[in-house]
């Protein structure tokens, strides 16, 4: 957090397409909303259109705590309740009615992805912000309230993927939410993870601010508070799930009251992410820390000597260094009126009611929902391996199939064949690094049947063949391992394989070594568009290749060492037709733990010797490392790479340079036609 700046505005590029989720909904007399957290009206009205119906229970819902009190000229917090309800698609449409002076009742039913990365949006007074169902998705971005604004609501949202690829990142100070200055606003139910800064910023005496029942994960920097010598904030943290952040969860500066209950922190053992501490009273804050559960966290409650921090009935399992105390209570029950919930229960209460709700209202309303097949490696899922959820959807079916796999990992291989569309994989862990579908099965194993080998595209540990596949909040691997397979022919070890049109890869990780990700089509003459956003690609030798139309958005390609820890390699191979487009990596970072100047950008494959291909790649907008070659294209098989389509365009980083004969740069007139929008055409992925 950088306390003495206003935000910064990065611009890159131009706009992307919305991507949201179209409901089908019906009304029956007043407006109302349900099970899925349903769209308002109809028709028109479902594009951002306003109503003037009755407004729904969740409408006019209001925040307990800290943000019910009357106080600064404001008797609690109940948003935009007051306002007409509209419901909004695109970035264009958030921000109008949340920069309006108006009351407004907003509702988030797409992803949005935000543009330039990094945005807050500037929300003004009398508002409520709330996701539809668990659609509403905030990438790249967040929001930001400044001084004076009041009586704010932000519910049921994923907001997520600010992340640029240093950990702690002192250049990008991108919040999911940051208040400056702020009163009465309660963040509620939400879904915070893996931003550029913090995920939640209460500064500048912001007060009356009630923080509850939200999941904060992957993140190096969770909830900050404070951070002016005044002592006027008074704030209520109770049942959030903070898990998988290093630091600030909170830290709580000088704040005149801070009370946190029933709220669980969790330091998940073996992973690459160490709390450095807790709960943290600052200055003059005076703390009351009640019911709350505490796994592996270090340095699990820590006070300055100048802070009060009173305990009570906390629950501390596997933590490790300080877990402090001292000075008076205060009674929020002064305040406000409470209810405890055990320590001993909030682990299991949070991991199963904190986050976006499908419903937060007792209103229905008629939605066509995806049909759901669970999968569990302990059994208490309908299948215990994903193949066999695949195997269960019908063929030929018609509508959305979502394959929710719970967290664990899942040694198999995984196939959705051509005649089973519309399938969503996704992991249902805080993290996408939770839930693992991994093999190792590489372009030289054995087949266990005798029949040769696996080659390149049989190896893969997924295979997608079918139309609008979608996989979300998971990872995919091939661990095949080179060093002890010296004597096999072949190395190539694809982790995820695509043979189809409208591939969806949302919030991903997809790791391997050689050939990683393999972006094909059905057909030579067949079209196969693959949007992966907000991912990770990891990988050293053609790790992302194929004749497929893909774009690589928002996200981070990692360079990784050979088996002999050499460094060297190429990041994209493509095959792509003659008058198709190829690669397209935008707005994201290239980086890696390799040796400088060892990576080339791509290389022309001609699959098979095929002459008539035109492979492609652009890479634009993209943070490139010192890893880069300063010559990024070469040659293969015979083939050059000048006689095809490779280039750049406004790269940034230590990896990127001026124009050449050696490194073609695109013409801003050239960079127009070449923006995701054109790759993707008439097709907008939607999240489903």
């Amino acid at each position: 957090m950088n306390e003495n700046r206003s935000k910064a505005r990065h611009r890159r590029g131009r706009s992307v397409p919305a991507v949201g989720v179209p409901l089908v909904l019906t009304l029956a007399g007043a407006l109302a909303y349900g099970s899925d957290l349903g769209l308002p009206g109809a028709g028109a009205q479902q594009r951002a259109a306003a109503t003037t119906a009755a407004a729904p229970a969740w409408a006019t819902a209001v925040a307990d705590g800290f943000a019910s009190v009357n106080s600064q000229g404001q008797n609690g917090t109940y948003g935009g309740r007051d306002g007409q309800v509209v419901t909004v698609r695109t970035q264009a449409e958030l921000e109008k009615y949340a920069t309006a002076a108006e009351p407004y009742v907003i509702v988030v039913a797409a992803t949005i992805n935000m543009n330039p990365v990094g945005k807050e949006i500037e929300v003004r007074s009398d508002k409520t912000i709330v996701g539809s169902g668990t659609s509403g998705h905030i990438v790249g971005g967040g929001f930001f309230l400044g001084a004076g604004v009041h009586n704010v609501i932000i519910r049921n949202l994923t907001i997520r993927d600010a992340y640029q690829g240093v950990w702690n990142d002192k250049e990008h100070d991108f919040d999911a939410i940051q208040m400056d200055g702020a009163h009465h606003v309660w963040i509620d139910h939400n879904d915070l993870r893996h931003m550029a800064d913090g995920l939640i910023d209460v500064r500048k005496d912001s007060t009356n601010v009630t923080v509850s029942w939200n999941k904060l994960s992957d993140d190096n920097k969770a909830f900050g508070i404070g951070w002016t010598d005044n002592v006027v904030t008074d704030i209520t943290i109770h049942h959030n799930w903070i898990r998988e952040t290093e630091q600030r969860n909170p830290s709580t500066d000088n704040a005149a009251h801070a009370h946190l209950y029933n709220n669980f922190l969790e330091d998940v053992a073996g992973t690459g992410i160490k709390s450095s501490y807790g709960n943290y009273s600052r200055g003059r804050t005076a703390m009351l820390l009640e019911n709350s559960y505490f796994q592996g966290i270090n340095n699990a409650v820590i006070k300055d000597a100048t802070a009060t921090l009173v305990q009570r009935g906390n629950v501390f399992s596997g933590t490790s260094g300080r877990n402090e105390s001292g000075g008076a209570a205060f009674d929020p029950k002064a305040y406000y009126p409470y209810t405890l919930d055990a320590a001993s229960n909030v682990p299991s209460l949070l991991k199963s009611g904190a986050g976006p709700r499908s419903s937060i209202g007792s209103s229905t309303v008629s939605v066509k929902a995806a049909t759901t097949l669970t999968v569990a490696k302990d059994g208490s899922g309908q299948y215990a391996t994903v193949q066999a959820a695949v195997n269960a959807v019908p063929a030929n079916n018609a509508s959305r199939v979502v394959i929710a796999v719970r967290p664990g990992t899942y040694r198999e291989t995984v196939k959705v064949p051509a005649d089973k569309p519309h399938v969503t994989i996704q992991g249902t862990g805080g993290s996408r690094k939770d839930t693992v579908i991994v093999h190792g099965n590489a372009a030289g194993t054995p087949r266990p049947d005798g029949s040769g080998t696996y080659g390149t595209a049989g190896s893969a540990t997924v295979a997608v063949e079918a139309d609008d596949f979608q996989a979300r909040n998971l990872t995919v691997s091939n661990d095949f391992d080179e060093k002890a397979n010296q004597n096999l022919s072949g190395h190539q070890a694809v982790a995820l394989r695509t043979a189809a049109d409208k591939v969806f890869l949302d919030g991903v990780i997809v790791d391997g070594d050689q050939d990683t990700l393999l972006l094909d089509t059905a057909a030579k003459d067949r079209l196969g568009r693959v949007y992966v956003a907000n991912s990770y690609v990891l990988g050293n030798v053609d790790f992302v290749f194929g004749r497929a139309t893909a774009v690589i958005d928002r996200s981070v390609i990692t360079l990784k060492k050979r088996w002999d820890g050499s460094s060297g390699g190429y990041v994209t191979a493509p095959s792509t037709a003659a008058n198709r487009k190829g690669i397209l990596i935008a707005n994201s970072a290239v980086s890696g733990d390799v040796s400088g100047s060892s990576f080339y950008l791509g290389r022309p494959w001609h699959a098979g010797g095929d002459a008539t291909l035109d492979p492609q790649t652009t890479v634009r907008n993209t943070t490139l490392s010192a890893a880069v070659k300063s010559t990024p294209w070469t040659d293969m098989s015979g083939f050059s790479w000048k006689d095809d389509r490779f280039a750049e365009y406004r790269n940034t980083g230590a990896g990127s340079g001026p124009a050449s004969t050696e490194r073609p740069q695109l013409t801003d007139a050239q960079a127009a036609g070449q923006e995701v929008a054109d790759w993707l055409g008439d097709w907008t992925p939607t999240a489903s």
